[in-house]
């Protein structure tokens, strides 16, 4: 059973979805199946095969969470520290063509968010990294092209 790592952060949010879908939703969704069911034929009955197609979307989500949420291995980055880029560190970074900044933190797959400037600690960019620091120059594979970057900052928690 291989582990995923994730911070502690991204353990709290799958934990809240999970109530959500629990507590919330799967209540939510029988209600549906049994006010549907009430209304005659189910052959023909589009409101009850909508409630049911949500109710197993909702188990399955419901089953993935529960795995990842057993299957985690919870960093805390506040605890972290060092010169060198490992998982949880946010890194700022140059890029050497445009001189435009970038900062990224590095986290599990599961909370990875770009639009938070969140990246996966199996991305590309992540991958290129980890073990450098302040300085270091890396190159990165991108769909573009190769990107170099400079590694201006490493900071955790």
């Amino acid at each position: 059973m291989e582990k995923v790592p994730m911070t502690t952060a991204g353990y709290a949010m799958l934990q809240e979805e999970l109530k959500q879908r629990t507590s919330v939703e799967r209540p939510r969704i029988v209600e549906a199946i049994a006010e549907a069911r009430a209304h005659g034929d189910l052959s023909e009955n589009a409101e009850y095969h909508a409630a049911k197609e949500a109710q197993s979307h909702n188990e399955g989500r419901i089953a993935e969470l529960e795995d990842k949420l057993s299957r985690a291995e919870v960093i805390d980055v506040t605890k972290l520290g060092g010169d060198v880029i490992k998982f949880g560190a946010t890194v700022s970074l140059i890029d050497e063509d445009t001189e435009e900044e970038k900062r990224y933190m590095i986290v599990g797959d599961v909370e990875a968010d770009v639009k938070q400037n969140r990246i996966s600690i199996s991305s590309p960019i992540a991958r290129a990294l980890i073990g450098k620091g302040v300085g270091d120059s890396v190159e990165v594979a991108a769909p573009g092209g190769a990107r170099s970057y400079e590694i201006t900052e490493v900071r955790y928690g």
